[in-house]
């Protein structure tokens, strides 16, 4: 046996007794006739003492050992209270070389959160050993399987969905596989299982769920992983946006608090509109931490004489500047500008007199009128936020964030919820003037028939909703068009013609002509989840093998070049 206890295993009450531990060597320290060496395993770490320096022949930082000795109490000044083995150590009488290591590691395991992001990830399987590292991998497995019990529990069915399958237009770039068989024909690997869990409801299933692997062909973010990510898709038969929603916070908020020391939203969360959410947080993605809320100046401002305003929409946001500093101020307006705004004019209200650029072009009564609107106090300053409806609202959110942040006063100890819900169903689009989809085109538009031939595109909203956290888009979701008469009059809005919508989705569009019950599904992302709960500021550091920033595994060595009979076989060419 290389080992009969796991390091974090031993306590006092092992005391006197012989044991075998086996791990990697984490620490040597040499005090001159006395060597103490930690020794580590996945539970965590147990000093051993060694008075024969014989033994660490051919013994480095970590290598792989198994040692066998007897447990006695620590000395009183060695005494480690920050270890849960603290109290006693391992007088080793044996040690075993299990596994060499080089002598020079190309960074120290517990510094390698601070190494260059190409050389942790070529290394990859050293830096998992960091412990900040290892803990948030073995987070994610426990959290997987808790939502795994909670689906389950509310009688969910787990069912695979296949990887290999048709490209279809879902919002990203498909990956690609050529098919050996099919000569100039392709596979793609799924952005998302949407169409196949559809097809599960048409199919009788009830409820289904699974841990989905969803693959796009899309650049990195610090929350967003290039090529692969995960989530927990489910989806519902007969059931509303409100049913869909529910399962969803339940799920979720169980999971955060079990997961998490940090405040959770009550349940149920709260259901903002896309409308308001773009207006009081300049976000579809709100962080409800920051307690800045904008309001809507534009009637305000058509009534004052200010030229830069007038006939303009106008956003304001209150804030408590009470004691800063003139550089705070100045410090707004450069970051007003970085951001591609044009000036950022406020008012102070201090001992009841108005103090600001703005003040001039306001009369005693609109300075009333503006306390009234703002709800404005002594000493909290106005600012204001003015430029074309296309811009204004995500530049008066990006000025909500900043002074959140600037001032300090975003909840950091928190998990803040929302759901984002009524997503307008078609937008114009700016560059060819043409109606497009917002969101999902599969979407049940509100309304139904009716709605799509009564109202124009852009005031028809969709049964489409997002689950929101700290401002990170946590899930999408929708109640599925199971009609195919709404879908054709939906899609036609969007200048598909019925032949394209049965090329393209013919497996959708057909089943749906074979009794298709009302269905809706969301998908909360899993990698997301888990960099939220292990508060960490990349997506990258919560994946075991994740690629880089370019798309690229450099631990592998993927994307690679591959052997001229392999482009033989798929009949492929390479093009310069």
């Amino acid at each position: 046996m290389y080992r009969t206890h796991y390091c974090n295993d031993i306590r006092v009450e092992h005391i006197g007794q012989e044991i075998s531990l086996a791990g990697w060597v984490d620490t040597i320290r040499d005090h001159g006739g006395v060597i103490f060496l930690d020794i580590r395993d996945f539970t965590g770490i147990t000093q051993t003492v060694i008075h024969d320096e014989n033994m660490l022949k051919g013994v480095n930082k970590e290598a792989v050992i198994s040692v066998k000795g007897v447990v006695t109490k620590r000395d009183e000044e060695t005494i480690n209270e920050k270890l849960d083995t603290g109290l006693v150590e391992l007088k080793v009488s044996e040690l075993e070389i299990l596994g060499t290591c080089r002598n020079q590691l190309p960074f120290d395991i517990t510094d390698s959160k601070a190494t260059r992001e190409d050389v942790r990830l070529k290394y990859r399987f050293l830096d998992l050993r960091n412990p900040s590292i290892h803990s948030n991998i073995v987070l994610r497995s426990k959290v997987i399987s808790h939502l795994r019990r909670c689906m389950e529990d509310k009688g969910f069915l787990d069912i695979q969905t296949p990887i290999l399958t048709a490209s279809s237009p879902e919002g990203a770039r498909d990956f690609l596989v050529p098919s050996r068989k099919h000569p100039g024909k392709f596979y793609a690997l799924p952005q998302a299982p949407q169409q196949f869990k559809q097809l599960l409801m048409v199919s009788g299933f009830d409820k289904y769920y699974q841990i989905a692997p969803c693959f796009r062909d899309e650049d990195a973010r610090q929350d967003r992983s290039p090529g692969e990510f995960y989530q927990l898709d489910f989806e519902m038969a007969f059931a509303s946006q409100e049913e869909v929603l529910e399962v969803c916070e339940d799920v979720i908020s169980d999971t955060f608090r079990k997961f998490s020391d940090k405040k959770v939203s009550d349940t149920p969360f709260e259901r903002i509109t896309y409308a308001d959410a773009m207006l009081k947080y300049g976000s579809d993605k709100p962080d409800l931490r920051n307690p800045l809320v904008i309001c809507d100046l534009t009637e305000f401002f058509s009534k004052v004489e200010f030229p830069l305003f007038k006939g303009r929409p106008v956003r304001g946001i209150v804030a408590d500047c009470a004691g800063q500093p003139r550089s705070f101020f100045e410090r707004s307006l450069k970051f007003a500008m970085g951001i591609g705004m044009k000036g950022l004019g406020y008012l102070t209200l201090s001992d009841g007199v108005f103090k600001g650029p703005i003040e001039k072009f306001l009369s005693d009564e609109q300075k009333k009128e503006i306390i009234e609107i703002t709800g404005m106090k002594e000493g909290e300053t106005l600012f204001f936020i003015c430029d074309s409806i296309h811009i204004v609202n995500r530049f008066a959110g990006q000025i909500r964030t900043w002074l959140g942040e600037s001032l300090g006063i975003v909840d950091t100890n928190s998990f803040k919820f929302c759901f984002v819900v009524d997503f307008p169903m078609y937008e114009i689009d700016e560059s060819t003037g043409d109606t497009i989809f917002t969101h999902n085109p599969f979407s049940m538009p509100q309304g139904g028939m009716q709605a799509l031939t009564e109202k124009e595109p852009t005031e028809v909203y969709a049964y489409q909703y997002d689950l929101v956290c700290n401002g990170i888009e946590l899930a999408s979701g929708a109640v599925r068009n199971h009609s195919p008469e709404i879908m054709k009059k939906a899609f036609s809005i969007a200048g598909y013609s019925e032949e394209e919508l049965e090329k393209r989705f013919s497996a959708l569009y057909n089943a749906f002509h074979y009794g298709a019950p009302p269905h809706a599904g969301m998908a909360p992302g899993i990698d997301r989840m888990i960099m939220l709960l292990a508060d960490e500021d990349t997506i990258r550091d919560v994946i075991a093998f994740p690629l880089n920033g370019n798309a690229q595994d450099l631990l592998l060595g993927a994307p690679g070049e591959v052997t001229e009979q392999q482009l033989l076989e798929a009949n492929i060419s390479i093009r310069e």
